[in-house]
Parts: C-alpha cells; structure tokens; sequence
C-alpha cells in the first residue's frame, strides 16, 4: 500500500461512543485503524449511514467523509454483514429495519462485480462460510480476526493502538483498588454453555457484575445482571474489577479467534482468566490463567485476592500486556498493505490479460 489509494469503508456501528442499545464490538479498534490508514496516506470514505450523527447524535468532526451514494474508489472494504432475521431481512422501511444488508449488497454488486474494484472482506463475526463464492472469486481477499484461518484467509486481528499498549504500566495497574472481584462484559450470543462451565459457580461465590445484552437468564436467579452499559463504560467498570472470563462463541474459540475484551480487560488491569477450550489459548494468556472448569476459575480468583497490589500482581499484568503485542495495530496495519499490494497486482495482472 505504497501509493495513495481512495478506500470505500463499509461497516455497521460507531466511530465514537455510539449508543448504549447495540451490539458494537468494533468500537474499541474501528477509530485507531482508520486513523492509521488516514495517516498512511490514504483517503477513507465510509460507505455506510453515519449512525455517529443519525442515532447518537455525535458530531465527530470533518476528518471523516461519509458518502450514501457510489463514489470512485481504488479498494473496497468490507465489515462482513450477514442476514439478521426481523432486523436487515425485511422491506426498507418497516419497523426495526436496518439497511447494512442491502447496502453491502449494493456495493458488491457495482464495485466488486460490476466495476471489478479490489476488495477486502473482513469477517470479523465468522459468518462468511468456507464455501461462500466470495472466497473464490478474484480480486477479493478475505481477512479473519483468528489465529486458525479458513484455507486462503489472511488474518487480520482486532488491532489495539500501539500508544495504548506502550503507556499500560503494569504497576499502576496493580496498585488501583479493585472492589469487585469478577465482571464480565459482553452479550448473551452463543455463551450460555461456558458461562455455566467457567464463569457461573465462580459468580456465585464472590460479588460480581454481568454487564451486556442477556435476554433469558432464568437459569441463574441468583447472580447481578445490569443489562447494556454505554461504551465509556466498560473501561470504568474493568478498571475496579480484579478479574474477568473470557467467554467466546464456540465457533469463535475452535478458530482461536478472541475478541477484543481481551485488551479491554487487561488495558484496565483486570486479569483475564481464559477457559482452556479456545484454540491456542496460551497465546493470549499467560498458562496460570487457563481454565480447565469452574473449579480452576475460582481457585484462580482466590489466588488473585491473595496477591492483588503486590509485585507479582504487577508482574502477572506485564505478562498479560506482552501477550497483547499479537493485536498491535502496526502489525495489523502491515497485513493490510501485504493484502492490498497483492490485490492491485492481481487487478493490474486481469486486466493486462483482457487487453
């Protein structure tokens, strides 16, 4: 990604803040990835309604362009969208519907198929199949957020900005009082099994926080759900909390693919504890923080409370920040030049051929 290029950015969510009601995972790394690539040289034009002005009512400044139309572009950026039913399936214009669907439709069909334009999907949700056509077709690369990729797949992980990462001090972190000894934070979607297996039993014992979208939890009458809570925060409530569980859909975890609650807990200084069931799990984690069951979870707490504020806290913590070099954003920046350079030899090579 040597020269200037015009990048059409498609993606559903926020640059700021946002809403508290929404599922918007991409707000923790979307913003310092653009800005890396405004900064590289290139121009980014969004794709995608601005929901910053329209339902947030955010004004985030003039250095971001939004266009509802077809301009010129070199690349093609996608934040994959997949059918929601009762939500981006139904007609324009009904109660609750959400046009991300359609528009990505449209804008694979002139620029992807019509027009010819490189293309990036990035599947950051696992909802593009291993067989899907889009997979196969030329002048498309697909970037997954995982560790194990699907076959032709480059990754491309959540990035996490490297000043961030450089200014984390593990022993500030440690020495921050820390009044609540578990949370998690994060919705319902697909967890159900290992928050009964890893998080569950341990809520049950020590006071604790679920903050997030978790619509039917008749099964646990007897632990602290507080529903949605806006962006800000999260980073609040992992700066007083000692630790978390990283729980990840299954199809996320056989794929090694962890979110970006990984960051967001450990840039807070909450230690995060990870159930040994994801892929490559040692990646993320130090090994004194892997979870067979509940059993070890609990234990680990309790060890965590003997330690806290001590240096071993503070070492733990420099342990767990090193394990976040894998996110950093210059590494990911990197991958997406090596993606794009390879799309414009591929364009420049079909259509020397077509000459």
């Amino acid at each position: 990604m040597g020269e200037q290029v015009i990048i059409g950015y498609s993606f559903w969510g926020f640059l700021g803040p946002g809403i508290t009601d929404t599922p918007d995972g991409g707000r923790s790394h979307r913003r310092p990835l653009i800005d890396a690539l405004i900064a590289d040289g290139h121009h980014v034009v969004f794709l995608q309604a601005n929901r910053d002005r329209l339902e947030a009512g955010d004004n985030i400044g003039g250095r971001y362009a939004f266009d509802s139309g077809l301009p010129d572009i070199d690349v093609l950026f996608l934040e994959w969208r997949w059918p929601i039913p009762g939500r981006n399936t139904t007609p324009c214009g009904t109660p609750l519907h959400t046009c991300d669907l359609h528009r990505q439709a449209e804008l694979l069909d002139v620029y992807t198929i019509v027009r010819d334009t490189p293309t990036v999907i990035w599947d950051k949700d696992r909802q593009l199949p291993p067989g899907s056509v889009w997979r196969l077709r030329p002048g498309v690369a697909v970037c997954e957020a995982a560790l194990a990729l699907t076959p032709g797949a480059h990754r491309l992980l959540f990035p996490l900005d490297d000043a961030v990462l450089d200014r984390a001090d593990p022993a500030a972190l440690a020495v921050r009082p820390r009044p609540i000894p578990l949370v998690y934070v994060g919705n319902q979607y697909g967890r159900d099994e290992e928050f009964d297996q890893f998080f569950a039993p341990a809520a049950a014992r020590f006071p604790h926080v679920v903050a997030g979208k978790w619509t039917d939890t008749r099964r646990w009458p007897d632990l602290t759900f507080t529903g949605r809570i806006p962006f800000p925060r999260v980073s609040e409530l992992y700066g007083g909390a000692l630790a978390t569980v990283l729980l990840l859909p299954e199809r996320y975890a056989a794929a090694g693919q962890m979110t970006q609650r990984v960051f967001e807990a450990v840039l807070g200084g909450c230690v995060p504890v990870a159930p040994a069931t994801i892929r490559q799990v040692d990646r993320f984690v130090p090994p004194q923080l892997i979870a067979n069951d509940a059993a070890d979870t609990i234990r680990i707490i309790h060890w965590l409370r003997s330690i806290r504020g001590t240096q071993r806290h503070a070492d733990l913590l420099a342990e767990c920040l090193a394990r976040l070099e894998l996110f950093r954003l210059s590494s990911q920046l990197e991958v997406l030049r090596t993606v794009l350079a390879g799309l414009s030899r591929a364009t420049t090579m079909r259509a020397g051929r077509r000459g």
